[in-house]
């Protein structure tokens, strides 16, 4: 468990397994199709990528990246998303370290603009959609997706987004008294599917069996039959160095990420568009064992 302490002298990317790296040592990255700009609810420019399949749409995502990220490391899921006919938008949030107002959003500050970049989307948007993200990011999914997550000072809850009809979360927070309770996670209102592996633990916080705490809103959340838990064998909180972390040694576990993606892109089509066969497709994975362990409540 981490405190308010903890969380605003050590960092709240550490406390939430982030995804800060050396700029210096990261090579650049390709950049979305496309890029344009929203505007929140209080004036703050916001950057959104975007990924359009190249046929028909099923659907839009609404990604939000891990803490110190940003939308260009995710580059193996979100344009795999696309290609199996999803739209992806995911803002720049201001604690990315290529954002360039970082410096102005100490500690919980990105919390509430967190919050504002996702309501200024779904503005957009304007249509229901999937909440997806890793990390902060998950938990940023999750509150959209009803998770009675604590609210920034300024905003009343609820925080959930009504537009909302499903949610991934890969490597969500245990709970951070000053974010999240494993109570706060119970009211989770709609379909989810929660990521972690055996080997997604943060340094310093948690010990060798605590990426289990990633599994928290997944155990918390009424069991409705629609809610789906996916533990990969070994897997690490940045799949490797595939996403997030590009500055790792590595090797990348592209393996475990194509296992992810193709569960993940069952789920979207079960539970964003209501598709009875990939629900069938997404139950028949259905396994109690690893190295792919994917279970329902």
């Amino acid at each position: 468990m981490i405190d308010r302490r903890s969380v605003l002298a050590g960092g709240l990317g550490l406390a939430l397994a982030g995804c800060a790296a050396p700029l210096a040592k990261t090579a650049p990255l390709p950049i979305a199709a496309r890029q344009f700009t929203l505007t929140t609810a209080n004036g703050r420019a916001v950057t959104i990528s975007q990924w359009s399949p190249a046929g028909a749409t099923l659907g839009t995502i609404a990604f939000s990246h891990g803490a110190a990220s940003d939308p260009a490391k995710y580059l193996p899921l979100v344009e795999a998303w696309a290609k199996a006919g999803w739209r992806v938008l995911a803002p720049l949030h201001v604690d990315s370290l290529i954002h360039p107002n970082l410096s102005d959003f100490k500690g919980l500050a990105s919390w509430r603009a967190r919050l504002e970049d996702m309501a200024a989307l779904s503005v957009y948007i304007g249509a229901p959609y999937v909440a997806a993200g890793h990390s902060y990011g998950g938990l940023v999914a999750l509150t959209l997706g009803g998770a009675s997550s604590v609210p920034p000072e300024g905003m009343a809850l609820p925080l959930t987004d009504k537009n909302v009809t499903a949610v991934v979360a890969l490597s969500p927070p245990a709970p951070i008294p000053v974010l999240i309770t494993s109570q706060g996670y119970a009211s989770l209102s709609v379909p989810a599917l929660i990521q972690t592996g055996t080997k997604d633990i943060v340094p310093g916080i948690t010990d060798a069996d605590g990426w289990q705490g990633h599994l928290a809103p997944y155990e918390a959340a009424a069991p409705d039959g629609n809610r789906y838990a996916l533990v990969l064998d070994g897997v690490d909180h940045y799949f490797g160095g595939a996403i997030c972390r590009h500055d790792l040694p590595g090797p990348p576990q592209t393996g475990p990420l194509d296992q992810a993606v193709a569960i993940s892109t069952d789920f979207l089509a079960g539970f964003g568009r209501n598709d009875r066969a990939a629900q069938a497709r997404l139950n028949a994975r259905l396994s109690p064992d690893l190295p792919v362990q994917l279970t329902r409540r």
